[in-house]
Formats: C-alpha cells, sequence, structure tokens
C-alpha cells in the first residue's frame, strides 16, 4: 500500500506540473489584464508602473519559472484586484463551497440509492417507471432554469425560505459553516438541492441498472436457497456489490459539484469559490484564476486517490491484484 501511495504521488506531481503549464498559457492567452484593471485615462508611465508591478514586463517562459518557483513555497501568486495572495483569498471562500457540495452529494446518495434499489426491485411496477420517468427530469433539466424556479416557489410565492446568501454561521473547529443554525440550513437546501438533482438521478439509474445486474447472479440465488430473508439479500450481498461503481461515480462527482458549483453560486448569490472564479474572469485577475484551477486539479487527484484505497476495502479482489503485482 505505501508503495502504491509513493507512486500515485509521483504520478500527481507529473500532472500538476502538465496542468499548471497548460493553465498557465491558456490564462495568457486569454487577454491582457492591464486593458481592464488600468483606467484608460492613464498615461503610459502609470501603465508601464502597473506592469511593472504585476510582473508583466517579462516573458511568458520567464513568468512561469517564476510562478514555479514560487509555487514550491506555497505562493501561488498574489490577487491583481485585491492584492492579496491567490491561495487565501480562495481558501477563504472554500468552506463555503464544500458545505454545499457535501450538502449536494449528501442528498444525492441519501435520495438516489433507496430510490434507485426499489427501481431495481420492482422494475416494472409503478413506482419503479415512476421513479425512471421521474429521474429523466434530473437530466434534462438546466441548473440555472430549476434554480429560479426554486427560488421563485418556495422563496417568492410561499415564502419558505430565503432567496439569496449563506445565512447565520457557527464555528466549526474554526471554520464557518451554516448546517448548524436553523437560518443557515434554511439558505443552504436550495441551492444544494438544486446542485444534487443531476446526481440523484444519476445515482438512481446506476443503482437501479447494478441492483437489476446482481439480482441475476449466482450468489443471490444461493442466498435464496439457503433461506436467508430478503433484506439481508439486498443490504448485504447486492448493496455491497453494486457499491464499487457508485463510490466511484460519486466521488468523481463531489469534484465536479466543487469545480462547476458556479451556476448555482451565481443564482442563488452563495459566497463560495464559484463566485470568486467568476468576478476573477471578469476582470483577468490571472493569479486566481490559475490558483483555482491548480487547486481544483489537486482535489480530483485527491479523490482519485481516496476511491482506489476505498476499493480495497469494497473489493478483496483490488488487495489481491495489488499483491500479485
Amino acid at each position: 500500500m505505501l508503495a502504491f501511495i509513493i507512486r500515485r504521488v509521483f504520478q500527481s506531481l507529473v500532472v500538476l506540473l502538465i496542468m499548471s503549464l497548460l493553465v498557465f498559457i491558456g490564462v495568457y492567452a486569454i487577454g491582457n489584464p492591464i486593458d481592464v484593471l488600468i483606467s484608460p485615462d492613464a498615461d503610459q508611465i502609470e501603465r508601464a508602473k502597473v506592469i511593472v508591478a504585476f510582473g508583466l514586463d517579462k516573458p511568458l517562459w520567464l513568468q512561469y519559472f517564476i510562478f514555479l518557483k514560487n509555487a514550491v513555497s506555497g505562493d501561488l501568486g498574489r490577487s491583481f484586484a485585491y492584492s492579496t495572495p491567490a491561495l487565501s483569498l480562495i481558501f477563504e471562500r472554500m468552506p463555503a463551497t464544500l458545505e454545499l457540495s457535501a450538502a449536494a452529494i449528501l442528498l444525492s446518495v441519501v435520495a438516489g440509492l433507496p430510490l434507485g434499489l426499489l427501481a431495481g426491485l420492482r422494475p416494472n411496477g409503478i413506482i419503479g417507471k415512476t421513479i425512471m420517468a421521474v429521474s429523466i427530469l434530473g437530466f434534462s433539466l438546466p441548473t440555472f432554469w430549476v434554480g429560479l424556479m426554486l427560488i421563485m416557489v418556495f422563496a417568492v410565492q410561499l415564502g419558505w425560505l430565503p432567496t439569496s446568501g449563506r445565512g447565520e454561521t457557527q464555528l466549526l473547529l474554526g471554520v464557518p459553516v451554516s448546517f448548524l443554525s436553523w437560518d443557515g440550513l434554511k439558505h443552504l437546501l436550495m441551492p444544494a438541492f438544486n446542485l444534487a438533482l443531476f446526481n440523484i438521478a444519476l445515482v438512481i439509474r446506476l443503482t437501479r441498472s447494478g441492483a437489476q445486474e446482481a439480482l441475476m447472479q449466482d450468489y443471490v440465488k444461493f442466498a435464496r436457497a439457503k433461506g436467508l430473508r430478503n433484506s439481508r439479500i439486498i443490504g448485504v450481498h447486492v448493496l455491497k456489490n453494486i457499491l464499487i461503481p457508485i463510490v466511484t461515480v460519486v466521488a468523481l462527482q463531489f469534484g465536479s459539484i466543487i469545480a462547476f458549483s458556479i451556476v448555482t453560486e451565481t443564482v442563488f448569490a452563495w459566497p463560495g469559490m464559484g463566485k470568486l472564479i467568476i468576478d476573477s474572469i471578469r476582470v483577468l485577475d490571472r493569479p486566481v484564476i490559475v490558483a483555482y484551477l491548480l487547486l481544483i486539479v489537486t482535489i480530483f487527484i485527491l479523490i482519485n486517490l481516496v476511491v482506489d484505497m476505498l476499493y480495497s476495502l469494497l473489493d478483496p479482489r483490488v488487495r489481491l491484484a495489488e499483491s500479485k503485482g
């Protein structure tokens, strides 16, 4: 296991290096931040001072090597717009995005897993067909439209939930979170459901197809022949064997939710990283954009590592294959 982790860490460093180069070149090609950050009325002397202060007077290859040198020590540059370290700016917004993403994934599993099992065990029944028909909406409806409809119905028409913001927060291990207060929970509910809708439909379909396939396997037939209760067959034999693809997809979707929660955070004015990156792109704040994209890549790498380690717990054949290798 230790050799596997060391090998994966080395591969991850190579991926980060390649991604940093691609991201740096891509962000450089977007445009010139000086045209956005400096007033059109500024003279050439003021313009030249700002260019030198931001380090944009150097060639691209030199800017990249300076970035790498500073990145080794954890410095990914200072924001052009806020004049603060880019990582500090992102870390200030990260708890809000992580909380929203975790709530969305929790809703996806809590709602999608039992509904998918029910649809898989009763594929030809009215309930099973209804669940699958409703799951199509999760794939079809645009996130921004669902968010606007949720606001219109539950906030404007019914007045049950607030329209935007994060609400009251409480400190948990020094980190502000919303779910520890009733006001924060009300603010969290709509954006979390909006973000989870697609993933609920995805978990339903994965669970349904996995359950139908598992029910035809010999180990389920032998378990029934031994006289085991149906609840034990489903809960122990079927569910355990269909968890591997579900864990993979849910874990990767967690990274996707963090990376692509921009629309939901914008619709509900949720003060997370997604809103920050939109504001940064608007003013071409290169250090924040590069730091955000590299952080997202790092999160995906860590999630893949955790998924690989969970495989060894869910499927003993993974451990056997690794020991033979």
